[in-house]
C-alpha cells in the first residue's frame, strides 16, 4: 500500500532566521498530520532546519548534491557533508538542475547511486518541457530520464527512491498540468518501473506531481490512482499554503 508523501522545495529562497520560523510553523502545524513530508532548505539553513526537525516527522532534505564524495570540488556539496548535517533524503535532477545548469541523465544516475550508497533517500525528478509536449514526446522523455536515472540501481534499493514527474512547463509558471494528464504520465512512469523491476516493485513506487501545486488542486491530484504526493515549489514557502496541501483530505 503506497503512502502519501508530501515534500517543499524552498529553493533559493529564506535566510536562516525565515527558514527556522517556517520549519517551526511546519514542525507545529503537521505534528498530527497523517502521510511523510519532507522541507529542504537552502545548503546554508540545512544546520538550524535540521535541528528544529530533529525527532518530529518531517525528513529533512537537500536540494542537490556532487557526484563526488569529496575531493577539489568548488562550490559544490558532498553526501559526506549533508550526511553531517542529518540530511535524510536528496532531491536530484530537478529541471532546473537539468536545464538552467545542464546536468545530464548520466551525471544526475551518479549522484542518484552515491546518495543510495551513503543511504539517503533520494527524490529523483523527470519532466518535458513544453515544446516536447507539444511534439507528443512527454511519455518518451519521462521514460529516457527514468531509466537512465535508475541505471545500475538494485531492485532493493528503490523503496529508497521517490520518482517525482514535473512538467517543465508548468513549474513556477501558474499552469499546472490537468489531473488526468498528470496521471497519465504516472502510469506511463510506473509501467517503465514495472517492465525494470516488475510488478510488484512498480506498484509500491511512490511518484509525485510537481508543477505548481496549490491548495485550491492538490486534492483533485491526489485523488488520481497513480498520484502519490507533492513535490511543491512555490507553496512550500508558506505554512499557509504548504499546509493546507500537506494535510489534504
Amino acid at each position: 500500500m503506497r503512502h502519501y508523501y508530501i515534500a517543499g522545495n524552498w529553493k533559493m529562497h529564506k535566510s536562516r532566521s525565515e527558514a527556522a520560523e517556517l520549519a517551526r510553523a511546519l514542525v507545529s502545524q503537521l505534528k498530527d498530520g497523517k502521510h511523510k513530508y519532507l522541507a529542504a532548505p537552502s545548503f546554508t539553513s540545512l544546520e538550524t532546519v535540521g535541528a528544529i526537525l530533529k525527532g518530529t516527522n518531517i525528513l529533512l532534505g537537500a536540494q542537490n548534491m556532487a557526484a563526488e564524495e569529496q575531493g577539489a570540488h568548488t562550490g559544490e556539496v558532498s553526501v559526506l557533508q549533508l550526511k553531517d548535517l542529518g540530511v535524510q533524503a536528496v532531491i536530484l535532477g530537478h529541471s532546473e538542475r537539468r536545464h538552467t545548469y545542464k546536468e545530464d541523465d548520466a551525471l544526475i544516475n551518479r549522484k542518484v547511486r552515491l546518495a543510495l550508497q551513503h543511504g539517503l533517500e533520494v527524490i529523483l525528478c523527470v519532466g518535458e518541457l513544453l515544446e516536447e509536449r507539444e511534439a507528443g514526446k512527454a511519455e518518451a522523455v519521462c521514460e529516457a530520464q527514468t531509466v537512465k536515472g535508475l541505471e545500475g540501481v538494485a531492485k532493493e534499493s528503490l523503496a529508497r527512491i521517490t520518482i517525482a514527474y514535473e512538467p517543465v512547463w508548468a513549474i513556477g509558471t501558474g499552469k499546472t498540468a490537468t489531473p488526468e494528464d498528470a496521471d497519465a504520465i504516472h502510469a506511463h512512469i510506473r509501467r517503465v518501473v514495472g517492465r525494470l523491476y516488475g510488478a510488484d516493485a512498480a506498484a509500491a513506487l511512490i511518484i509525485q506531481y510537481g508543477g505548481s501545486v496549490k491548495p485550491d488542486n492538490a486534492a483533485q491530484l491526489m485523488a488520481k490512482e497513480n498520484i502519490d504526493g507533492a513535490l511543491v515549489g512555490g507553496a512550500a514557502l508558506k505554512a499557509d499554503t504548504f499546509v493546507p496541501i500537506a494535510k489534504f483530505g
